[in-house]
């Protein structure tokens, strides 16, 4: 039961899925999370569990002992009367103090109670939540391209809150209600008779029954509520993280108006579910006032007959009233616990997501002595319909440079993906030194490879962070000195703060070419024996892809290296070059040599060589123009 102008504990849990929970869905989710729960193990937090429960013993004990106190005080007044009280106050005053001291008492011994069992409530959110985030990582690329990452984090934010309110619920609130319930009924049976037990039953009874109906009722008003949050948190998100482009465009107007037809929905929605709170509770509070009416009323007929004193009508008054708190909890405790175990179930429904590439049950490390790649027979599709490499074959020697090139669509990009193990081929095989990469853990994998990307996305924290990131125990003298050779130490000593200096939000406040050097320079750090850089120049301008493609040069030394590159300039040099079209290997050759067979490659070489000319004309003639003038 909500009192009047009380929030809903549920409204503002946006984005939870609503769900009609099955018994079995409950009481499966239930039994996943009770490990988390309880501390087993933890002896310490063990100890903490066994205190808490004796406390909430001890303290509902003083709490009912309040009424009594409150009763034995009323009709030593009563029977003195008010003459009389002066001569007699000793009592009452005594009486009443004892009611005091032990509504302290009880408060401290709750309090107390909550503050022990907060560790282990903390406990299982961290647990839960680590889980669930060690999961995420562990998933598939595919999933993660077929998810809202705004979705994701407000799954791990619902799930975290929803162990936290569950266990405090359970713990501090479930537990302790249900046992004052039970010392009140026997009160109540033990001090006056079975009937005022019956009404209580019967009242209780029928406050549950009500509530149980009317909040499945709100279950369909508050998943559109949720749903409608939902959708303005994911655009509000989306647009928040394409700032740029929404200024390129001068769309401000058009996000706005996009973002507030989410909002008008979740306005609606929410006017519905504080529509249907109030009609909650007023049938709460009516069930409430009812069954204290007739007890008391019970009690006046007994005071008329003799059977009982002034005391027992404020006795009554008392229990109800104090009563009256829990039963308020409780209200809203089926809510909150039903939204709990909904927000709870979305994160196991992630937990129970297998991972598409997982290790081989007793997968040794890759061992690299050379760094020789073969690609044998290579097949792979995301879709059944749609196979994207039809047939791959080639080897990359220890220390060469293999340059991938080709069409869009072609392909490319996939073999580094592959080399990772986002993917794995549905046919062929891919050996590094002899060895299936599906055979070798995929942490010695990838810890065996540096990548460079087109697209280098950083971390939102200082240069040298994300320097450190290629390796985490590495010092700051060789942090300094991987920006050195990648060519952006003298950049980072002119910037206020230098290596703590930072990147802002994807490394937003960095140019595209201090991007690539910041990749460039962890690379160096991680000191891979492979290298793979894919499409790493093709977003920036030939000036900066020049000064890039002598930090790459320098990196790439006596590596194995892959280049997936567009731009047929920056691969002139590569020991072999693979042309890539529709997924098959259709020219393969040194530079010179493809030239001269005057096919697929030559056609782009030329295309682009012309486009350059092109644009050099243009630039120059723009020059001469605005030199005349």
């Amino acid at each position: 039961m909500l009192r009047i102008g009380q929030r809903d504990p549920g409204a503002h849990l946006p984005g939870a899925q609503d769900a009609p929970l099955s018994e079995a869905s409950l009481l499966k989710t239930i039994r996943r999370l009770w490990p988390y729960i309880w501390p087993r193990g933890r002896r310490d937090l063990e100890l903490r569990v066994a205190i808490v429960f004796v406390l909430l013993i001890v303290s509902k004990l003083f709490n009912a002992m309040t009424p009594f106190a409150f009763k034995w005080a009323t009709d030593a007044l009563a029977e003195s009367g008010a003459d009389a009280l002066p001569a007699l106050g000793l009592g009452a005053v005594g009486f009443t103090l004892l009611m005091g001291a032990i509504r302290i008492v009880s408060v401290i011994l709750m309090q107390t109670r909550d503050g022990i069992f907060a560790a282990v409530a903390m406990h299982a959110v961290r647990r839960l939540a680590t889980d669930l985030f060690v999961h995420m990582h562990e998933l598939s690329l595919r999933f993660h391209i077929g998810r809202k990452t705004g979705g994701l984090t407000r799954v791990l934010e619902r799930g975290r809150n929803a162990i936290e309110t569950l266990a405090r619920l359970v713990m501090s609130t479930g537990a302790p209600t249900v046992l004052e319930m039970i010392l009140v009924l026997g009160i109540f049976v033990y001090q006056f008779d079975w009937r005022y037990g019956a009404v209580l039953v019967a009242t209780l009874g029928a406050y549950f029954a009500y509530t149980t109906l009317a909040t499945n009722w709100r279950i369909a008003i508050r998943r559109k509520m949720n749903d409608s949050d939902t959708d303005a948190n994911q655009k509000a998100i989306d647009s928040l993280l394409n700032y740029e482009t929404v200024k390129y465009f001068s769309a401000e107007a058009r996000e706005a108006a996009r973002y507030d037809k989410s909002m008008i929905y979740y306005e609606k929605a929410s006017t519905h579910s504080y529509i249907s709170l109030a009609v909650l509770n007023a049938g709460q509070t009516t069930i409430y006032i009812i069954g204290v009416t007739v007890m008391m009323v019970m009690c006046v007929y007994g005071i008329r007959a003799g059977q009982n004193t002034i005391g027992d009508f404020v006795l009554i008054n008392a229990m109800m009233i104090q009563l009256s708190q829990p039963l308020n909890f409780m209200g809203t405790f089926y809510r909150e616990v039903r939204q709990a175990i909904i927000d709870i179930e979305s994160m196991f429904s992630i937990l129970s997501q297998n991972p598409e590439i997982a290790d081989k049950p007793g997968s040794p490390p890759l061992v690299v002595p050379a760094g020789r790649i073969v690609f044998d027979d290579v097949h792979f599709h995301y879709e059944k319909e749609r196979e994207i490499l039809r047939g791959v074959s080639f080897a990359a020697e220890p220390g060469q440079t293999i340059a991938i090139v080709g069409p869009s669509g072609a392909g490319k990009s996939t073999i580094s993906r592959l080399m990772f193990r986002f993917y794995e081929p549905q046919g062929g095989r891919i050996t590094v030194d002899g060895q299936n990469i599906l055979d070798v853990t995929q942490t010695s994998l990838r810890a065996a490879i540096g990548m460079v990307p087109q697209d280098t996305v950083l971390f939102n924290d200082s240069i040298g962070y994300n320097i450190r990131y290629g390796r985490w125990d590495a010092t700051d003298d060789e942090v300094r000195e991987a920006a050195r050779l990648a060519q952006i130490d003298r950049f980072i000593a002119s910037v206020p703060g230098a290596y703590e200096a930072q990147v802002g939000e994807r490394g937003l406040k960095l140019s595209g070419g201090e991007k690539q050097r910041v990749a460039i320079a962890r690379t160096i750090l991680k000191g891979p024996p492979i290298l793979i850089l894919d499409e790493a120049t093709s977003a920036l301008d030939s000036f900066t892809e020049h000064e890039i493609q002598e930090a790459l040069r320098r990196v790439s030394r006596g590596r194995t290296t892959l280049v997936i590159a567009h731009r047929l300039s920056t691969v002139v040099d590569a020991d072999e070059i693979l042309f890539l079209d529709h997924g098959r290997i259709i020219e393969r050759g040194r530079h010179a040599e493809l030239l001269a067979l005057n096919g697929h490659y030559a056609g782009m070489w030329n295309r682009q060589r012309e486009a350059a000319e092109a644009r050099a004309k243009l630039v120059a003639a723009e020059r001469e123009e605005a030199e005349a003038g």
